[in-house]
């Protein structure tokens, strides 16, 4: 059982996620609004949490936002019926985890949550440090350190960084990226991942050393671990 905020505000459409949800199992408290949906994420503890993209007040994306500024690190499943590519990386690029497009199915909608949650319990449950040429990141302090100075990272950053340096040395294309670290089976151009290999880049690299996150030209991103 996990507890699980539901932040929407058409009543039918929260009533419908509450109770699949609570049929699957889970404890599940509901907000109709942005402003009280992050006060309520700020004030108790959840495992994860289900977001409707347009909002009254604070809208989807700016309640995304703010929660990872606090340095909430649990799954977001982004709701919405604004279905386009810009959209949805609009929604992923903000912090959110997953994108759900309504009309949707409630079983659907219960399958990507358990599978955000599992994929967070594997997180929790696998090594604590990691560690390539300079770079060590804290997955449970959510930290990271380059030649022992501290860096802070964005959300997907920090998700993205994880992966380039489990699979150190090996070189991965851009559809694997996208797929491991935004979970989604679609390629949305270069521009996404470029951004976020960019702003790592600026982040993590030591001055006047060769860049540790290599471009493959054709073929994708190798981390250099040394």
């Amino acid at each position: 059982m996990a507890r699980i905020l539901v932040i929407e505000d058409d009543p039918d459409t929260a009533g419908e996620i509450v109770a699949e949800l609570r049929g699957h199992g889970h404890e599940v408290r509901a907000a109709n609004d942005g402003d009280s949906g992050v006060e309520l994420a700020l004030r108790e503890p959840f495992d994860a949490i289900t977001l409707d993209r347009m909002l009254p007040g604070l809208d989807g994306l700016s309640v995304v936002a703010r929660l990872r500024a606090a340095g909430l690190t649990l799954p977001v499943l982004m709701i919405s019926a604004l279905g386009d590519v810009d959209e949805r990386i609009a929604g992923l690029r903000a912090g959110g985890d997953d994108y759900l497009i309504k009309p949707f199915a409630p079983d659907e909608m219960a399958m990507r949550v358990e599978v955000l949650l599992r994929r967070q319990g594997q997180m929790a449950a696998s090594t604590a440090l990691l560690t390539a040429g300079p770079v060590e990141m804290d997955l449970i302090r959510r930290e990271v350190r380059v030649a022992g100075e501290p860096v802070r990272l964005l959300h997907m950053e920090f998700r993205l960084l994880e992966f380039l340096m489990r699979n150190a040395g090996e070189t991965v294309a851009r559809q694997i990226i996208f797929e491991r670290v935004w979970g989604y089976y679609f390629d949305p151009g270069a521009n996404l991942i470029a951004v976020h290999i960019a702003r790592l880049r600026k982040k993590i690299d030591l001055p006047g050393q060769p860049s540790l996150i290599e471009t493959v030209k054709g073929e994708g991103y190798r981390f250099d671990a040394g």
